[in-house]
């Protein structure tokens, strides 16, 4: 057996206790055991100097990747698409929840299954593909954003049926409006189909969001975005989010789409709740210039993707980069950390602790972050 000491287990709480554990691993580096470390149990050898372990991340809010965008996933496409979920491991990704927007009935169902053959042809060292994320098309018009207006339906369980039949075990999370005439159905449908509900491109106060979170929408797409902000006098979706707990709030931390101030804020006011996303778009993995995206241009500069007419529409940064960027707006590493890693496991109902996300793993599955200079770092843990 062998063991590690001195290493921090990352925590939602800001300013939580510094304190230290001993892994005791097998003969094939899995965890067996995690300790509060002793008094005076330091090995030299093996010491982490209050470094932090975790599982890789878990993205539920990824569009594409390599020139993909998920949405238009044809056959020809799943080589392509094998070699993202190997880029994505690499850059530290255990799994997403590959994000389909607005788009046809036709192409929506052919990517649906275009993903279902990558799951079955996925191997060793790859991202695992969840089940799928679709962000409309029941959306409000006026909050659409990047979301093309021509492929918005109004909710029933028509057009739901019309997208997803057949495909109902394979989808993880709708994100809709619920305001609108016809969501409740919907939103009921889902419940019944252990499918997750999340809030977005939503013009709902605080009262339709809190009747939509009775219901059972118990997540909110990146937060702030494509919504109302928070406001003393109307609180709208967010504030409600925060008063009742219990709402996942997808963040996505690049320091455009939310400013830092508002991102730590939202942090410092629900620490267990926030769940980082990356959101990135096709060009993901590519340089920033000139992209596709449809039949729109799609311009992307330091990582931010924008239409030709300035709509923000997503970005190319990786997931863990966002852990990087809110740790050091925050000084809060530890949160920043769980926000991408375990907060995720939780929205899926996968994983309640983080103890339970490390036990059994095998250090080579695992991440290492270390603080230098003031930034966040992050390594294979083996």
């Amino acid at each position: 057996m062998r063991r590690i000491t001195d290493v921090r287990l990352p925590h939602p709480r800001l300013g939580d206790t510094d304190q230290r554990h001993t892994l005791t691993l097998d003969q094939n580096l899995n965890i067996q055991a995690i300790q509060r470390m002793a008094v005076g149990d330091s090995e030299a050898a093996n010491n982490w100097k209050g470094d932090w372990i975790s599982p890789r991340g878990i993205d539920l809010q990824i569009n594409g990747g390599l020139g993909l965008a998920f949405p238009e996933l044809t056959p020809a496409d799943l080589p392509r698409l094998l070699q993202l979920l190997e880029l994505l491991w690499q850059d530290g990704v255990e799994a997403i929840a590959p994000t389909l927007v607005t788009c046809g009935v036709a192409p929506l169902r052919q990517a649906l299954g275009v993903l279902r053959e990558a799951r079955s042809n996925a191997g060793a060292g790859c991202c695992r593909l969840l089940g799928a994320h679709l962000e409309g098309p029941f959306l409000a018009a006026a909050r659409r954003g990047a979301h093309p207006r021509q492929h918005l339906a109004a909710p029933s369980l028509n057009a739901l049926e019309k997208r997803i039949g057949g495909f109902e075990t394979e989808i993880s999370l709708v994100t809709l409006a619920p305001e609108l005439e016809g969501a409740s159905s919907v939103i009921q449908r889902l419940r019944e189909l252990g499918i997750g509900i999340a809030l977005g491109h939503s013009a709902a106060t605080d009262v339709q969001a809190r009747a939509g979170f009775d219901q059972g929408v118990g997540m909110i797409t990146h937060a702030f975005n494509a919504m109302a902000g928070l406001h003393h006098r109307a609180p709208g979706p967010l504030g409600e989010a925060c008063r009742r707990g219990g709402i996942a709030l997808g963040l996505i931390a690049d320091g455009v789409h939310v400013d830092p101030t508002m991102a730590v804020l939202l942090q410092r006011l629900a620490p267990e709740q926030t769940v980082l996303v990356s959101d990135a778009l096709a060009p993901y993995g590519l340089n920033d210039g000139e992209h596709r995206w449809d039949a729109r241009v799609l311009l992307v500069k330091n990582g931010t993707c924008r239409l030709d007419d300035g709509t923000l529409a997503g970005v190319t940064l990786p997931q863990l980069e966002g852990v990087k960027r809110l740790a050091r707006w925050s000084g809060a590493p530890s949160a920043a950390i769980w926000s991408a890693t375990v907060a995720p496991r939780q929205v899926l109902a996968d994983t309640p602790s983080i103890q339970d996300a490390l036990i059994g793993r095998s250090l080579n599955d695992l991440l290492r972050w270390t603080m230098a200079d003031g930034d966040l770092h992050w390594s294979c843990a083996a």
